[in-house]
């Protein structure tokens, strides 16, 4: 028996990175998954968002953990679709005990940048919201709510020292500052229900997130043309540890475990696998 064997779980962003890590890992554990992916690319975004094929992929992994899978393609910024999508899902598997709402994209140096802004606080924060108002109604006594945030959550103030210049960054950092409130007090809500709600806040991730061209110039911006060799000596700067970022696996271990009974009594958390990141951001305060 799996550590969530017998549960269902809704997962946003699941084409591809972290949603597919974590589609795959909680059908390893024994739950079904309900898996919905935009599929499509956002202007504002460097770097190319999964397709139908990605999504089919992870359909493909997650059946060969020998467990069911219904995909969608839906946008988190449209509740409709959401709504739609998730409860074609319940009417095929029964049921609704996990929420991953994992969906995210990072719109740095994105232009038109007042779209990028725009774009990052409708997807990172709205969307998040939305699949969660959205499963709300089919959960009960046990159910769990798991948001993904950032590291960026506890940085000052923004990824960027001057905010006006890149809003698309600005946002990126303010998303995830008010997913960490957000989910704090969606657990206040949901705990006399005995409904858990917490955040996960990884540092970089192994994805393509990170791996693309506008990150490699941030992190290098000594160099005209970085590659990602280059920038894999720049990435260790934001970690306490000296790794340059950790994987899609890591952030989906603490996922299952917020799934699972494990976790029962564990709710309002900002649970950060960032290694070490928030300490070197803050130091140490006892």
């Amino acid at each position: 028996m799996g550590r969530v064997a017998g549960k269902v779980a809704f997962v946003t962003g699941a084409g591809r990175g972290q949603g597919r890590s974590h589609a795959v890992r909680l059908a390893a554990e024994g739950a079904d998954i309900i898996a919905v992916d935009i599929c499509k690319n956002i202007g504002t975004v460097a770097y190319d968002l999964a397709g139908p094929e990605d999504l089919k992929e992870t359909a493909r992994l997650v059946e060969e953990q020998g467990r069911k899978i219904v995909t969608r393609e839906a946008d988190v910024r449209a509740p409709a679709e959401l709504r739609t999508a998730l409860e074609e899902g319940i009417r095929e598997l029964g049921r609704l005990d996990v929420v991953v709402a994992q969906a995210g994209i990072f719109t740095m140096r994105g232009e038109p940048p007042l779209q990028a802004w725009s774009d990052v606080i409708d997807v990172n924060l709205i969307g998040t919201i939305n699949a969660i108002q959205v499963a709300l109604p089919h959960l009960s006594k046990g159910a769990s709510v798991i948001a993904t945030g950032s590291v960026a959550a506890f940085m000052a103030r923004t990824i960027e020292p001057t905010p006006g210049a890149d809003p698309g960054g600005a946002g990126y950092s303010f998303a995830k500052r008010a997913l960490a409130d957000y989910i704090h007090e969606l657990a206040r809500v949901l705990a006399p229900r005995e409904i858990r709600a917490n955040a996960v806040h990884p540092t970089n991730v192994n994805t393509t997130m990170l791996q693309n061209d506008v990150m490699y110039r941030t992190f290098r911006p000594d160099l005209d043309n970085p590659t990602r060799e280059d920038a894999e000596l720049a990435f260790p700067s934001q970690q306490a540890m000296p790794v340059p970022h950790i994987e899609p696996e890591d952030i989906s271990n603490a996922i299952v475990y917020l799934a699972s009974e494990e976790s029962r009594f564990v709710t309002g958390m900002q649970m950060r696998v960032d290694a070490g990141a928030y300490l070197k951001l803050h130091g140490f305060h006892p």
